[in-house]
């Protein structure tokens, strides 16, 4: 399964960094991840950008925003099992500190949310890449994911 990343802005901190890294290794057995940086400006030139980038994409599209859903691990497992058991990718997009334009959030195939709470798109990478590495240590049942029995 392929998954694609499309982030607006560069990873500053050193730390923040090391973690994205970390978590995009981690997934390497599971998904071949690609990550694609869009040079941060103004929401629209950034949608402009984005959606550019998105022309020739035929997997699903999620685009983290605000008003997006916000959904458990297991659900994110879920979505992503049932593209790769129709042989579909999956693309995400991470907008910059104004978030994405109407144009992209209304090109998405689903709004998610990872939080009630704003982060900086360099937390929400790291985010996003902590759990979709979970998501697969869900399918997996590596034990990286620890489920409460009922």
């Amino acid at each position: 399964m392929r998954i694609r990343l499309l982030v607006v802005g560069k990873m500053k901190e050193p730390s923040w960094r090391e973690r994205a890294e970390e978590y995009a290794k981690r997934l390497r057995p599971y998904a071949t991840l690609e990550i694609t940086e869009i040079r941060d400006t103004d929401p629209e030139r950034e949608g402009e950008r984005l959606l550019k980038a998105l022309e020739k994409e035929r997997g699903r599209v999620f685009a983290l925003a605000e008003e997006g859903k916000c959904r458990p691990s297991s659900a994110l497992a879920d979505a992503l099992d049932e593209l790769r058991t129709n042989s579909q990718d999956a693309v995400f997009i991470v907008g910059g500190p104004y978030g994405l334009s109407a144009e992209i959030k209304a090109r998405a195939d689903t709004l998610l949310s990872l939080s009630p709470m704003t982060f900086t798109h360099e937390m929400a990478r790291v985010i996003l890449l902590e759990q979709l590495y979970r998501a697969f240590s869900i399918l997996h049942g590596s034990g990286y994911h620890h489920q409460e029995q009922l």
